[in-house]
């Protein structure tokens, strides 16, 4: 997997300016399919558990195996993946200006991004509960107490609106403070420069462990949003956007089923059901009315796991974090995801 930096920010911020952009020819695929590589988005810097870098310069992170499991998709390895590292900010722009195909970086679906800037969703892959987490030492149990505070938040989030508005209905002013990149973010926080940092409930969870001293950490009991994170195409190529859904699908399914990377080739050989023997290839029809091979699906699955397998090593029991799965299960396990029917 390679590491690029996306090139024309500057002339992507401008392009941003000027209006909804589409996919004019719904070509995405083919785009990609000629380029011979898939550009997806990194992070500028580390965002734990979700886009990050190792000792070794190598991308890990739940967002960054979706981007890897999309690529698998397409090419059947993950070879020639670009990581494009990118801020908050800037994810729309370099969608917008063709720096990156598709943007897999913890976004939330919102009514003007749909209806403003042109973009297009796929289903929740993951559900954050946005919360505030507080220097224990400042004596505060609730947001209504932390008036006059200031708050640290990723600069060009919904979390920006977020805090803003429930500062409003508790009728007490909050003094926010914007960074741009996450691990600037929380070293600004550590190091007290603000009394508050907001961000998703499994990151302020990873923050406050990351400290060495997770009890001079107090995570509010307000909830600002229940967000669900989604995959970002440009509107007006759909079948791009039924590519990520499907690859979702695949991986949930896979899961539900109880396909895993370790019994792939002897779920494919002898398929417990009609179901699984379509996903997997061993029945002709998953490929073709996307524009993929009959065994995508099988290919993802064998070099990336299921769902459960890839939350597990960024977030989950095989991670340092150990983040609960909690909304995160599947819907027979008390969560909130599910595969969509494939018939």
């Amino acid at each position: 997997m390679k590491r690029t930096f996306g090139a024309s920010l500057i002339a992507a911020s401008l392009l941003s300016l000027a209006g909804p952009a589409v996919a004019a020819d719904g070509d995405t695929l083919t785009k990609v399919k000629e380029r011979g590589s898939l550009n997806c988005t990194g992070h500028n810097g580390s965002f734990f558990g979700y886009a990050e870098l190792d000792d070794q310069g190598n991308w890990k992170g739940i967002d960054i195996d979706l981007c890897r499991a999309l690529s698998i998709t397409i090419f059947g390895n993950d070879d020639t993946l670009n990581i494009v590292p990118i801020s908050w900010e800037q994810r729309w722009s370099t969608l917008q200006a063709g720096d990156v195909d598709i943007v897999i970086k913890s976004s939330g679906n919102t009514f003007s991004r749909d209806t403003e800037l042109g973009l297009q969703f796929t289903q929740p892959y993951l559900f954050g509960l946005t919360k505030v987490m507080i220097h224990a030492d400042r004596g505060i149990a609730s947001l209504a107490q932390a008036d006059g505070g200031t708050v640290c938040i990723p600069a060009g989030t919904t979390m920006e609106r977020q805090i803003a508005s429930i500062a409003s209905r508790l009728k007490i002013k909050l003094e926010p403070v914007l960074f741009e990149g996450s691990e600037e973010m929380v070293a600004a926080y550590m190091a007290n420069r603000c009394d508050a940092v907001v961000e998703f409930d499994q990151t302020l969870s990873i923050m406050a462990n990351d400290s060495g001293n997770p009890e001079a950490h107090v995570i509010l009991p307000e909830v600002l949003a229940m967000e669900p994170q989604v995959i970002v195409a440009l509107e007006g190529d759909d079948n791009w956007v039924d590519i990520n859904n499907w690859m979702l699908t695949a991986l949930l399914l896979a899961e539900q089923e109880g396909v895993t990377s370790a019994n792939v080739d002897e779920m494919k050989a002898n398929p417990p059901s009609s179901e699984v023997g379509k996903l997997l290839g061993a029945t002709p029809g998953i490929g073709t009315p996307l524009g993929l091979n009959d065994d995508w699906a099988y290919n993802v699955i064998k070099q990336m796991g299921n769902y459960g397998e890839i939350y597990s090593r960024n977030l989950g029991d095989a991670s340092v974090y150990k983040t609960p799965r909690s909304f995160n299960a599947l819907w027979n396990a008390g969560g909130l995801l599910y595969p969509m029917i494939l018939d």
